[in-house]
């Protein structure tokens, strides 16, 4: 086979390329292989790439570093925003917490001036009622507070006591001690509200129910007050009524009068209705205490209880004569040597035998009024010794113009006889009161 034949068979061969560079009469040739071909086009394309960017480069160095500021300039804004919008939360969780514990201190000091005002009541109080418990006879009922005020008066007094004051602190300390705690990223935005239930509110919550619980204390002691002012004004009037009904003197004038009223309008504080409420409360005892004292000065009481009227005051028959006669007084069986008591405070005037009445002994009890005591069996007084009510001027007998044993009782006003059964009906209404 031939050359030709060979090279249809296995393909065309190629040859290596030949550069020739005549100079003159020199005549240079150079054979370049195609790898080396390669090699140098691809350092050239390498070359004129590079040449490219460089060129690109220096004209877009200015946009590229601009470009770079800017986004440089947008990361220095974010961090800044970053720590001033930090540095606010900052600053308003350190304001929320000082406002937290300026309120705390108010309220505290709040609490702690209330409780020294109901302090200061009640020991105005005390001695009021104590005597308003005396001279009305009506105990207020517990108070559903009692549990924290062992006190003697607290149910009306409404004195906080100091237990229950720490407690109250306490809890204030402890609910607001639970405020948020949890730590956030130095580097965190986040904006998270203010939790809704915070220490400002929980103790707000707190101080709102120990005032309303103050509050409720302040009425009931108004409340109490004005009941028994009432209470002692009822009293007064009942004994008013029960001796005016009987004819008997009263110089006391207590009533209220409210049909007469005017003046400018000028509205009261809590502590000037309560002044107001104590005050009414004293005139009223002193009202009644007056009252008290002029009827136990007089004889209402039964010069002899339990045992039956054998003749009443008034016309009657002689029981010696028989024949119509007035008898001046009331006679109350009596055995012989029963005790014979005086049945108002006052003075001995007479203490011995007195024609008719046999024994006999007088009792002047101031404001013209009289009692006598006869046909008693022994005497026991003396002429200007002073009595008390109830205290025993002898023992009953049937001394005198008598037919038996017992009791001859008389009331007499400026020298007249007067029914003792009037005295003895008033007593039996306002014996209650006394």
């Amino acid at each position: 086979m031939n050359a030709t034949g060979q090279s249809a068979v296995f393909g065309r061969r190629k040859e290596p390329h030949t550069v020739i560079i005549a100079r003159g009469n020199e005549i240079r040739h150079f054979t370049i292989r195609p790898w080396l071909a390669a090699f140098i086009g691809s350092a050239l394309a390498a070359i004129a790439i590079g040449y490219l960017l460089a060129t690109s480069y220096l004209v877009l160095r200015d946009d590229l570093i601009g470009a770079t500021t800017a986004r440089q300039a947008r990361m220095q804004q974010a961090y800044e925003d970053r720590i001033s919008a930090l540095r606010a939360q900052v600053d308003r969780i350190t304001s929320r917490q000082l406002l937290d514990q300026q309120l705390m201190e108010n309220k505290v000091s709040e609490l702690i001036e209330r409780q020294t005002q109901l302090s200061q009541r009640h020991g105005r109080l005390g001695p009021l009622l104590e005597r308003a418990e005396t001279e009305v006879g009506t105990a207020p009922a517990e108070d559903p507070a009692a549990a924290v005020k062992p006190d003697k008066h607290a149910e009306v007094t409404g004195n906080i006591s100091q237990p229950a004051q720490n407690y109250a602190v306490a809890s204030l300390g402890a609910d607001l001690g639970a405020a948020d705690t949890r730590p956030f990223s130095l580097w965190s935005t986040r904006t998270d509200p203010l939790p809704s239930d915070s220490a400002a509110d929980r103790a707000d919550k707190l101080f709102v129910s120990i005032n309303q619980s103050l509050k409720s204390i302040e009425n009931e002691q108004l409340t109490r007050i004005s009941t028994l002012a009432d209470n002692a004004y009822k009293s007064a009037d009942a004994i008013q009524q029960a001796l005016q009904a009987a004819g008997l003197p009263v110089d006391s004038d207590f009533g209220k009068n409210e049909s007469d009223v005017g003046g400018p309008l000028i509205p009261l504080d809590s502590s000037m209705i309560f002044d107001s409420k104590v005050k009414e409360l004293d005139e009223a005892l002193d009202t009644l205490d007056q009252l008290k004292k002029e009827a136990r000065q007089l004889p209402l009481s039964n010069p002899a209880p339990g045992h039956s009227v054998t003749s009443p005051f008034g016309v009657r028959t002689d029981p010696i004569l028989g024949t119509a006669a007035l008898h001046s007084g009331m006679d109350f069986r009596a055995p012989i040597g029963m005790a014979a008591k005086v049945t108002a405070p006052g003075i001995v005037t007479k203490a011995g035998w007195n024609g008719g009445y046999g024994r006999m002994v007088e009792v002047d009890h101031g404001n013209g009024f009289a009692t006598r005591y006869g046909h008693l069996s022994e005497i026991d007084v003396t002429v200007g010794e002073k009595l008390d009510a109830g205290a025993i001027i002898g023992k009953t007998g049937s001394s005198g113009r008598s037919t038996g044993p017992h009791l001859h009782y008389e009331v007499r006003h400026n020298g007249e006889a007067i029914d003792p059964l009037r005295f003895l009906t008033v007593g039996k209404k306002v014996a209650q009161y006394l």
